[in-house]
Parts: structure tokens; sequence; C-alpha cells
């Protein structure tokens, strides 16, 4: 016999304020449109009828950042667009979520060793809350970094302010380590002489 078991009327439902906002929060997560690169055509077919980001109450694509609580980054992030992207982040409402979508954004993929132009990872722009590996990550992928960013919000605990989540809080990660030939100013030069010398035609 249940706790509450002939203590209630039919058709009531108890629960917490708390669970009730984390529930309604998690199951309508609004998505900011917001694709870098070919990681986007991926995110795309996520929304797409065959895999329906929808069921999950995500389908609510927003145009603008005051309008979305998560922000899926898909695609390189490039250091000019690296501003863009932390202006954008800070004009969202909180709470807000981010999931790093693709290689590239998770750590610069490709373009770590010699894309001097590319961000060697999303977290040193904004915090992430979920990465989403891949080159590029598939639909299912995407849904299953969705549900993780459901779980941490099932887990919020806002309002008990003795009771803090239990999953650590995402913070920027600060400066990557580069590579053993890129380490200093005087080991780099002489890499890229070296590259430049091995890139000649032969004659």
């Amino acid at each position: 016999m249940g706790v509450l078991e002939g203590r209630m009327e039919d058709g009531f439902v108890v629960t917490s304020l708390e669970a009730a906002i984390n529930w309604a929060r998690e199951s309508s997560l609004w998505p900011m449109t917001f694709g870098l690169a070919c990681c986007a055509i991926e995110m795309m077919a996520t929304g797409a009828p065959r895999y329906d980001i929808d069921r999950f109450g995500a389908g609510a694509f927003r145009a603008t950042p005051r309008q979305a609580d998560l922000m899926i980054v898909a695609g390189t992030v490039n250091l000019k667009m690296a501003d863009r992207v932390r202006r954008l982040y800070n004009q969202m409402p909180d709470p807000k979520f981010v999931i790093a979508m693709g290689a590239c954004t998770c750590g610069g993929g490709p373009y770590y060793k010699y894309g001097y132009n590319v961000a060697k990872g999303v977290d040193l722009v904004v915090p992430v809350d979920v990465y989403v590996p891949g080159c590029p990550p598939r639909p299912e992928a995407l849904l299953e970094g969705l549900m993780r960013v459901q779980d941490k919000i099932r887990r919020m605990r806002e309002l008990t302010k003795g009771k803090p989540a239990e999953l650590p809080v995402p913070a920027r990660t600060g400066g990557v380590l580069l590579p053993d030939e890129l380490a200093t100013p005087e080991k780099a030069v002489e890499f890229l002489a070296a590259n430049k010398e091995a890139a000649k035609p032969a004659k």
C-alpha cells in the first residue's frame, strides 16, 4: 500500500514545484537556428521527419537568441566567428545550455594542428554542457546529446539551494596544449620552414 493511497481523489498528481519546473524545461527546449559548417546539415536532418527532434519537445528552432535556451554549435568555429558565438550566448536567457556538435567544434578536429584560424574547441568560447563527437555525427548522436541535456535539466536544483546538482557545472577550460613541434615560437618557425621546403615542387 502506497503512502498516498486512499488520501487523494482520482485524477490528482502529487509532485514538487521544482520537479514540475524541470519537467517543463526539459520537455520544451527551444534550440537556436545556428549552423556554422557541414554539421549543420546533420542538425537539419535531425529536425526533419525521419528523425523528428520534435518528439523530444525541441522542434521549435528560434531565429533569435532571446527566445532560445539551447545552442547547438554545429560546425567549425573560426576565430573570427568566436566573438559572435559568445555574443549570441550572452543574449540567451538563463538557464541556457550548449551542445558542441562535431569533431571541429569539440576540439578543432582535422584543423587542430594546422588550422591557425580555427578555435581549438568551442569550450574556449562558451561553457559546453554536452559534447557530440563525430565527423559529422549522425542525427541519432545529436538526439542522444539532447537527451543528456534533458538529464542535466532533470537534476537541476535551483529552488532547494541546500541540494546542488550532482553534475559539475561546465566552465571554460583556458588554453589548449599545442603539439610538440609548435610548443615554442622557435620550434614553430623551424617546423613551418621545413614544411615550406618540403612543399616545393621537384625540378
